[in-house]
């Protein structure tokens, strides 16, 4: 069974289970400043999650393309990805824990006829903390499941994961309850991490038994959360029912929801009862490009080819949804991972020049699905082709200050956790070194990464002081981070309701703008907290303050008026022929889009725009009196406006 047939199967099960299939959401979300990229299948549900009617019904369902940077060092082993497709299942209000356990149980069972005895599940052990108790329902659902196919599912609290390595698995436990940092699911992590205003809830996660023999260094006993790989999670089940208010508790939603995220190839590894992700169809056809590109085995190499065909797929993914090669934000990590796979297939020994036939294996796997990949065959292999040729540039000059600095290098005495060491009653040990400041310099300026300095140090018969060159990584980093929180960052601070009452508001103010300015004025970017909206247009010159003044009373008005805020589902192609349409960054949306149109009471129509939400229902639910506190230009040709809600 193909991974495309697994997505096929799943999409239609769920179908014929009352849902809408919808198509997936682009890699780099809309209104979450949050995270640069689209990390789970549950990222573009937030909205409705929190209550807000979805244009497809109360039940919906989707394969999610998803990218996490965080596990970009994390690949190397027979699991990790920083791609991956996210089958996902969504009520908002309609059914919930024993629906979706049975649908569950039945479609990994009777659908890809996998084997219940190597089912094990998790489920929420309760947060004293924050105050939400143990949830008792599902554990109960999960063992009636499995007595019906005869199999004896004793339910077990086994407290944290340092816990289950300690106690193990007794006969006949199958269902183990584990603390929040385990089976609590948010964008945010646990309760306590949680901002005011986020949807969260228990979770019930599901794994497959690959029979391997436990590995000791992870603990003293195996269980389903042990890092062994004899466990892998293939499946969780949020019952999202939680949002957490201003004072830090939680209150239930008036909407108790479903949210399921299962990792594509993860499942389609357990169809193959293979754990090595890297065996499935969807990307054993790179491995085996690689292969031949380098006359080498996969199974000799398992790192090198592992993270090739993992980055060479993220970054074919991300190039499609437009996001180039670059030196800031999502443009960063595509260029990290293709120069990554420049350094694992240099050392492959695969010929310059080659990437973009990797690319080609993975366009032709996922096109039957992916038709944008299709379309945008050329540009990807030609953004792929072009990033290589200006890496090995960067290579050779590296190579070059490399060279300057061994010569200069001085004998210095061995170094240990970045500390010279002299063992005074021996005659000192003395080797040369590349310091961490050099191994910085080279990082920094000259794009190499410390694996190829230590690499090439070792060739000359150096070493690398590694423990220096992470403190001065750490460094950088909060650096970077401090000054990242002073940038101008787009989309929504939160999904609290003052903040969709100004995402609201923006709309009808972009509709003004657009009124009395012309049609020219677009959306250039916005960021929009609980105190006040900021938007930048396209306008080549100030606003006066009397058109200003103008603008603030439309918005007003249009407020005052009432009416409603409605979603209608469109082809993209047919809203951005629709000249009553207003949209900008066409390019971030899938093919299926959302308009949203804000009527008055007596049916006039305020606002139409593309838009991924969240908003008010009515405009009644807007609170304040609209005020333009500043206009002033944001760089060449485009302006900026800062406005609130004033009570």
């Amino acid at each position: 069974m193909t991974g495309n047939d697994i997505r096929k199967k799943y999409l239609d099960f769920m179908a014929k289970k009352g849902h809408a299939v919808i198509p997936s959401s682009a890699l780099v979300p809309e209104n979450d400043p949050t995270t640069l990229f689209t990390g789970s299948g549950m990222q573009p549900m937030v909205p409705y999650l929190l209550g807000e009617t979805h244009p497809k019904g109360t039940r919906v369902t989707d394969s999610q393309k998803c990218f996490r940077a965080d596990d970009i060092e994390e690949v190397g082993d027979n699991r990790h990805t920083t791609f991956f497709e996210m089958l996902g299942n969504w009520s908002f209000g309609d059914y919930f824990k024993e629906e979706q356990i049975s649908w569950m149980f039945e479609f990994l069972t009777e659908e890809l006829k996998l084997d219940p005895s190597r089912l094990y599940i998790t489920t929420f052990g309760g947060d004293e903390t924050a105050g939400i108790p143990l949830d008792e329902d599902a554990p109960k659902f999960w063992q009636a499941l499995f007595a019906k196919q005869g199999i004896e599912a004793i339910i077990a609290n086994i407290g944290s994961e340092a816990d289950g390595y300690q106690r193990g698995m007794q006969e006949g436990e199958r269902i183990f309850s584990y603390e929040s940092k385990k089976n609590w699911w948010s964008r945010a992590g646990v309760p306590s991490n949680m901002p005011a205003g986020e949807p969260g809830g228990p979770d019930s996660e599901m794994f497959y038994d690959f029979g391997t023999e436990h590995d000791k260094k992870w603990g003293e006993h195996c269980h389903p959360n042990c890092d062994c790989g004899r466990f892998v999670e293939i499946g969780n089940n949020v019952f999202m029912q939680y949002v957490k208010n201003d004072d830090g508790t939680f209150t239930e939603l008036k909407n108790k929801n479903i949210d399921f995220g299962g990792g594509l190839e993860r499942i389609a590894a357990a169809v193959n009862n293979n754990s090595d992700v890297f065996k499935i169809d969807l990307l054993w056809k790179v491995v085996e490009q690689t292969q031949t590109l380098s006359g080498k085995k996969y199974e000799d190499n398992l790192e090198a080819f592992r993270v090739i065909t993992d980055h060479i797929r993220g970054a074919v993914f991300m190039i499609g949804d437009g996001i180039a090669p670059g030196n800031t934000e999502q443009g960063y990590f595509v260029r990290r991972l293709l120069r990554r796979a420049v350094r694992f297939a240099d050392v492959l020994g695969i010929p310059a020049g080659e990437l973009k036939n990797l690319a080609e294996s993975v366009i032709s796997t996922y096109e039957s699905h992916y038709t944008n990949l299709t379309d945008q065959r050329e540009a990807i292999k030609r953004a792929i082709t072009l990033e290589e040729e200006q890496f090995r540039k960067t290579l050779e000059n590296g190579l070059k200050q490399f060279n300057k600095i061994s010569l200069q290098i001085h004998v210095e005495t061995t170094i240990i956790d970045g500390k010279k060491v002299i063992d005074k009653s021996k005659p000192p040990v003395s080797i040369k070194s590349i310091s961490a400041e050099n191994a910085f310099e080279l990082f920094t300026t000259y794009g190499f990464p410390i694996e190829l300095t230590e690499e090439i140090a070792k060739e000359k018969g150096l070493v690398v002081d590694k423990v220096g060159f992470e403190k001065l990584m750490v460094e950088h980093r909060e650096k970077s981070r401090a000054g990242a929180e002073h940038k101008f960052k787009g989309g929504l601070a939160d999904n609290s309701e003052i903040v969709v009452q100004y995402h609201t508001v923006t709309h009808l103010m972009l509709a003004a703008l657009r009124h009395f300015l012309g049609s020219h004025i677009h959306q250039a970017g916005s960021n929009i907290t609980g105190e006040r909206l900021r938007f930048d247009f396209t306008h080549p010159e100030k606003v006066e303050r009397e058109t200003l003044d103008k603008i603030e009373d439309w918005v007003n008005t249009a407020i005052k008026t009432g009416g409603e805020v409605r979603i209608d589902m469109m082809s993209k192609t047919e809203a951005e022929d629709d000249p009553t349409v207003e949209g900008s960054f066409w390019d971030r949306y899938p093919d299926e889009v959302k308009v949203y149109t804000v009527t008055g009471n007596d049916g006039t129509v305020f606002s139409r725009e593309l838009c991924g939400g969240p908003h008010v229902n009515k405009l009644e639910e807007i609170t304040g009196t609209f005020k333009i506190q500043k206009e002033e230009s944001s760089s060449a040709g485009v302006r900026r406006i800062k406005a609130v809600l004033q009570k």
